[in-house]
């Protein structure tokens, strides 16, 4: 189990020549027990932690989706298994991992691993919770008042806004930038809260951005195919010049807090901070770019099922069309059939 201690007791038990652990203040978000062991498969399963943010939130998200299935079910409507999966586990499940496991144990330790903990939580678990259609689990099982007050905010300007693609896009792309190039990233190593609300961010972001492309919520912003795709291949170049950019940094993310903690008990282990750099913009690159190319796939599947779809429903409208049009003509055929020629007499 880890624990967050005070960087104050940590660092007078360090040799003096060490210089400590870098300066912070109270309620740092370094994590260890003293020391961690190193990183591997067995860390990541050994050094997990109760959080209070990340297992409250999970905890509470899962039971209302959970409810909101089991309310389906009770009165007999069918509720899709893939999609309780998808939110469930997948979603929520991923989101606890990155933040409790392992990868939260040493995402302040190592910055290939926060980057691992990075993209699960902007896009792995956005595109799972989006798969899963909370809002629609929500419209279908909430009372009339409270459904009244989400239509509400669906529906207003603010929503409207909050999903428009092309600043969901902007916010997507340059939020990373934001994080990693200001004091905003070092100010996540020195405090819990800033560490665990830029975990919130992340989240929010990537669900801002991936959730209207996904097109299953009737959520406000929702484009066509053709936009959707766009948009997923522009985000490729973002991935791979970022990844780039950090991996051809001369100075360290994060300031000196990484040299320091390599001059600390951890130091026989620790790899070199910039060759520790290196890998996390590799990893951004990688993964960046391998995700975004998966949900192109999903986003084109989509594409050509609804086409097919809007193909099926024309040809039946046509054959219903000719079918009215053939019923006519014989109606009409037969009536001419039974009306004798003018000035013929009928009964000759």
């Amino acid at each position: 189990m880890v624990e967050r201690v005070d960087p104050a007791a940590l660092s007078s038990l360090l040799p003096a020549s060490t210089g400590g652990l870098p300066a912070v203040s109270a309620g740092t978000a370094w994590t260890s027990d003293l020391t961690l062991p190193p990183f591997d498969l067995g860390a990541f399963f050994s050094q997990w932690s109760l959080a209070p943010v990340p297992t409250i939130g999970t905890v509470w998200v899962v039971g209302l989706y959970l409810l909101g299935v089991r309310a389906m079910h009770r009165r007999g409507d069918h509720w899709p298994v893939g999609r309780t999966v998808s939110f469930v586990v997948l979603g929520m499940g991923t989101f606890y991992v990155a933040t409790a496991s392992g990868l939260a144990a040493y995402d302040t330790t190592l910055l290939s691993v926060h980057m691992v903990q990075h993209m699960a939580l902007s896009m792995l678990v956005p595109l799972a919770l989006a798969l899963g259609a909370p809002v629609t689990l929500a419209l279908r099982t909430l009372p009339a008042t409270p459904r009244r007050w989400l239509l509400a905010v669906l529906h207003s300007r603010v929503g409207r806004v909050l999903s428009f693609p092309p600043l969901t896009f902007t916010l997507y792309i340059v939020s990373p930038w934001a994080l990693y190039f200001s004091g905003w990233y070092r100010a996540s190593l020195e405090s819990v809260w800033v560490h665990e609300m830029m975990h919130v961010h992340l989240v929010m972001v990537g669900a801002l951005f991936f959730w209207p492309l996904m097109g299953i919520d009737p959520v406000p912003g929702r484009v066509g195919y053709p936009f959707r795709v766009l948009l997923t291949v522009l985000t490729l170049p973002f991935h791979a010049f970022l990844g780039v950019t950090i991996m051809g940094q001369e100075t360290l993310l994060g300031g000196d807090w990484y040299p320091r903690l390599s001059e600390g008990p951890m130091g026989a282990w620790l790899p070199d901070p910039m060759d520790d750099q290196h890998l996390a913009g590799g990893i951004l690159w990688g993964t960046g770019d391998l995700i975004a190319l998966v949900f192109f796939g999903v986003l084109f599947t989509q594409w050509v099922r609804s086409s097919m779809k809007e193909a099926t429903r024309e040809d039946r409208r046509l054959d219903l069309m000719e079918a009215r049009e053939a019923r006519s003509a014989a109606v009409a055929g037969a009536g001419s059939a039974a009306t004798p020629p003018p000035g013929r007499d009928p009964e000759r």
